[in-house]
């Protein structure tokens, strides 16, 4: 059915249950697994005070330590469910963007992502990255909430 599984997560404990489902699908699966995390471009986080007030050196290397411990986590519970996966850190991208074209370059055949459930005004401000996601998606999308 599915070869080749995309789990997205940005390290919180709403993403960690789309952990947990990816790795369980992909263990009964006998799939491949791709774990990836994805962190914005510096324009897009930076104060709005000056570039020297967050430079994006410091910027490059605080979103680097996160992503390595979000998925030396995923790779933990990976092993301790059996499951090989691979791991990507995607710099530079917004979310949907990231998570929809790692999928299409490693020849995904269906992602696993949460949605944090925001509404009204937080999901204007924020957006939806699994809406982008699902709406985007030429595989299928599995959301866990």
């Amino acid at each position: 059915m599915y070869e080749h599984v995309l789990i997205a997560t940005d390290g919180s404990e709403v993403a960690q249950k789309a952990v947990d489902q990816g790795l369980a699908l992909a263990k009964a699966l006998n799939a491949k697994v791709t774990v990836i995390t994805v962190t914005e471009p510096w324009f897009a986080v930076a104060p709005p005070y000056g570039p020297g007030d967050f430079p994006i050196e410091q910027y490059d290397k605080i979103a680097a330590e996160g992503a390595a411990l979000i998925l030396r986590d995923v790779e933990a519970a990976a092993r301790r469910a059996g499951v090989a996966c691979e791991t990507l850190h995607v710099k530079d991208k917004f979310a949907a963007v990231g998570i929809i074209e790692t999928a299409r370059d490693h020849g995904c055949d269906i992602i696993v992502m949460s949605s944090h459930g925001r509404r009204g005004l937080t999901r204007l401000l924020l957006g939806s990255q699994a809406n982008k996601v699902v709406t985007s998606s030429t595989v299928p999308v599995l959301i866990c909430r």
